[in-house]
């Protein structure tokens, strides 16, 4: 794997099924699908790493890519007047980076830190399922999330009773508390074995249809919940992103159906896996990982990847203005049948000479995924736990229980050092919130960093901070930050495929979803990973001739 940063060695064979542009996660899942069903695939990438807006990165490596992501607006002479100029667009916005101590870019590229954080995987979610599917998870390791923590109505962190043993051991609830949760549980095991099993409606396990369709909280208030453990079923076992109490502005009311679907995916991932007690685990060296070890599969499948190589234009026929092929930085043309493209990069047509009627469309023509909405991300970096004696865990934050005006539920989530993402004895603590705009996106950081940090001032040290989180416990001080606004970008088909960007969510569900649709709608006829024997030999000799790194 050869490589050179002045001179671009050409790329054989020329013609190809399926180019795909950027290696971020759903690009990377493509390749390999299709890859898997025998098409001829090349995946390129213009940065150094694997994962674009999935990766893992160093702190130095984060900072430059953070920044880096402004728009590209190098004109490039065009050659033909059937080329449609590639750029990139900014995703990432006001930025804040700041060191409150040395030790952090003493240890920098000891840090492994995740673009799109926080994120976990459950247990028995699809992601689980598929990486065994495709045979990637011989590629990944992952270890459990110690806890999972929701914030009360009196702003302590207390433990989430997620399974029958977690209420029984639970001294935080009352006993009658306990007994309400055991006989929901209970509810909802037997409506799903119920439904499974082929009971009609006539079942007094299954819950009513009527009940399905309406809105969950109103189930949960029909169930007579306190306040107390609906909100923990909504926001810290559902994962409901939006305040579910505020009637008819709240922007997405699950229902019934979709909540009990959502405490189903929870339970079945308690204790799935021997060596996983609880429901969440996390990728040893970060969730990049998982965009690796899909570009991995499919290099064994045939793929050849070309990292550190731009795409400066598309080639559209000259009778259809149809896709063709793209243009390299390099000046070799390539054609396929078939191209995907990550969410950053877009196309233009108005530095194309003398643009034909085509052209002048080609953005509309083209579909590319417009942006639907915004995420506030925080990245922090501590030398203590967010609670003692836990490495690994995660914290919700209800609607309104940091700020009267938080209208949606804020994650946050700690990663320690047994997962290989930051040295001995300091913490990374991920933070995200979905927002409609940049200023309440800043607002919601900036209170979760105050309510969790001590910020250290100019001058201080360790000895005299004495901020407290409540009268027992010290918060942790910090020591670095990150805070940004994300643009959500939803995946799009036209005869190019884009993909989307991170979404809000704590697992890739959806983000799987799309991804799927995606494949299918580019090979109808071919089936996204069929099984395949999960013993399947590996060849790393084979695996690492599949690379071609310019």
């Amino acid at each position: 794997m050869a490589e050179t940063s002045e001179s671009y060695p050409p790329i054989e064979p020329s013609n190809f099924d399926l180019i795909v542009i950027g290696t971020g996660l759903p690009e990377s899942i493509i390749a390999a699908a299709a890859s898997t069903a025998g098409k001829t695939v090349l995946h390129l990438d213009p940065n150094s790493f694997y994962g674009s807006h999935y990766s893992s990165l160093t702190l130095t490596e984060l900072t430059s890519f953070l920044q880096s992501q402004n728009p590209n607006n190098q004109s490039h002479s065009a050659t033909s007047d059937t080329d449609v100029h590639v750029t990139t667009r900014s995703i990432y916005s006001d930025i804040e980076i700041n060191t409150y101590d040395q030790i952090v870019n003493e240890h920098s590229r000891k840090f492994i830190i995740d673009v799109s954080g926080p994120r976990v995987l459950f247990c028995a979610d699809v992601a689980v399922d598929l990486l065994l599917k495709s045979s990637a998870n011989q590629y990944v390791e992952f270890k459990n999330i110690d806890a999972s923590f929701v914030c009360d109505e009196n702003g302590k962190l207390v433990n989430v009773p997620d399974s029958k043993s977690a209420v029984f051991r639970d001294k935080s609830l009352k006993f009658s508390e306990k007994n309400q949760l055991f006989g929901f549980f209970k509810l909802v095991q037997g409506h799903l074995e119920a439904v499974k099993g082929g009971s009609n409606g006539d079942d007094e396990r299954i819950v009513s249809s009527e009940d399905l369709e309406s809105p969950f909280v109103a189930f949960l208030d029909k169930m007579k919940f306190p306040a107390k453990i609906k909100s923990i079923i909504l926001y810290a076992i559902a994962m409901v992103d939006y305040d579910q109490d505020a009637g008819e502005s709240c922007k997405n009311m699950i229902k019934t159906r979709d909540g009990i679907d959502r405490l189903a995916l929870y339970h079945s991932s308690v204790g799935r896996f021997p060596n996983a007690l609880g429901a969440l685990i996390y990728p040893i060296y970060g969730q990049g990982e998982l965009a690796q070890a899909f570009c991995r599969r499919a290099a064994v499948k045939g793929c050849l990847y070309v990292l550190r190589m731009p795409v400066i234009s598309l080639i559209l026929d000259k009778d259809g203005g149809n896709y063709r092929g793209v243009k390299l930085v390099s000046g070799q043309e390539l054609t396929s049948h078939q191209l995907v493209m990550g969410p950053s990069f877009t196309i233009t047509s108005s530095l194309v000479k003398s643009p034909s009627e085509s052209l002048q469309e080609a953005s509309k023509v083209f579909g590319i995924g417009d942006v639907s909405g915004k995420l506030a991300r925080g990245i922090c970096i501590t030398k203590s736990s967010l609670k003692p004696d836990i490495m690994n865990c995660l914290v919700i934050y209800p609607p309104r229980s940091l700020h009267p005006d938080q209208t949606t539920s804020i994650r946050v989530l700690q990663l320690g050092s047994n997962l290989a993402v930051s040295p001995s004895g300091m913490f990374v603590i991920y933070i995200s919130v979905v927002c409609d705009d940049t200023l309440e996106g800043k607002k919601l950081l900036h209170t979760v960093v105050k309510s969790l940090f001590s910020v250290r001032a100019s001058g201080t040290t360790d000895s005299n901070i004495t901020d407290q989180a409540d009268s027992t416990e010290v918060k942790p001080t910090l020591l670095w930050s990150a805070l940004y606004i994300q643009d959500l970008i939803e995946g799009s088909m036209g005869p190019v495929v884009t993909t989307p960007t991170p979404d809000g969510n704590l697992n890739y569900s959806d983000l799987l979803g799309v991804t799927s649709k995606l494949f299918q709608k580019l090979y109808p006829d071919d089936e996204f990973f069929p099984e395949t024997n999960n013993s399947e030999s590996v060849d790393k000799h084979e695996d690492d001739n599949k690379e071609l790194e310019s």
